[in-house]
């Protein structure tokens, strides 16, 4: 009897930055050997841990109280552990930990022994030897939750063996942080242009699928990081998009919330067992228009 997989919550960051042809994303490419979407370019993120989810992080997050966070995320309860898996997961696979020091300004990494012991602490919280509430502990730090702004929803279709309800956030890179990936999880980076990610994807130089190019759409049509960022922070309601899948003449498109037809579909319109992602060769065609 075949059972439906369970949907893992997850939260993923889009670090960004002005550079000299504008605002730029930050991208990670996953292991190629990964149960999910191995080789494609994705944000740093991943599934909320139970350790997420401790109350003890709570009076460790600068600026955001559970209650608040939850609000936001239209949850019951719960919220602020997606800003703490977001903020876990940035620092795991990119290096970069998005915190305060001591005298509340964010933490910077230029000094190369400071350096040296986050990247101890870095492989420590990968390993699952250490936490945040640990490592905040140990450096006097707290965590620069209000710097993170939630962005966009997207749950993965029906059909896939692995299903995430993720949460997509973007924030501000730390000035003295440098980004890189873990060669882990993730086996190489850059810093790119929104536009001219999507455009080296067409192209087939970039692997990337639908809830990224979609959110890629989406920031992009910003020049500066300081105006996204301004937008994100005023969001009032994030609408959930959960693709669904129709077959037609070409074979399979993905429809999404807003086109006349998602309605009609039934909510099990997912992915045939074994279908790549939208946007990867073989997957189904994307919509032309936007989400």
């Amino acid at each position: 009897m075949s059972t439906v997989p369970a949907i893992r919550d997850a939260a993923t960051v889009m670090l960004v930055r002005d550079g000299q042809a504008g605002m730029e994303v930050f991208m990670l490419r996953r292991n190629l050997n990964s149960d999910f979407v191995g080789g494609a370019y994705v944000f740093p993120g991943g599934a909320v841990d139970p350790a997420d989810r401790e109350a003890e992080l709570e009076p460790l997050c600068s600026g955001r109280t559970d209650k608040e966070a939850s609000s936001l995320l239209t949850v019951d309860s719960g919220g602020l552990a997606y800003w703490a898996a977001a903020i876990r997961e940035c620092f795991e696979e990119a290096g970069v930990l998005l915190a305060y020091d001591r005298t509340g300004a964010i933490l910077s990494l230029a000094d190369p022994d400071t350096a040296e012991r986050f990247e101890t602490h870095r492989e420590a919280v990968y390993d699952g030897t250490a936490r945040l509430v640990g490592l905040c502990e140990a450096e006097g730090l707290t965590l620069a939750a209000d710097r993170i702004h939630y962005f966009s929803h997207w749950i993965t279709p029906v059909g896939p063996p692995r299903r995430y309800d993720t949460r997509f956030f973007v924030a501000q890179a730390p000035p003295e942080q440098v980004p890189l990936e873990d060669r882990r999880e993730t086996i190489a980076s850059l810093w790119v242009r929104p536009a001219d990610a999507i455009e080296r994807h067409r192209r087939g130089e970039l692997d990337i699928i639908l809830p990224t190019i979609r959110n890629l759409e989406a920031i992009g049509r910003f020049e500066r990081s300081a105006d996204l960022l301004a937008a994100a922070e005023a969001i009032e309601s994030v609408p959930t998009i959960l693709p669904r899948v129709v077959a037609d003449g070409d074979g399979m498109r993905i429809v999404l919330p807003g086109d006349p037809l998602y309605d009609q579909l039934g909510e099990d319109a997912g992915l045939p067992d074994g279908t790549p992602w939208p946007g990867r060769e073989g997957g189904p065609r994307m919509p032309t228009s936007g989400a």
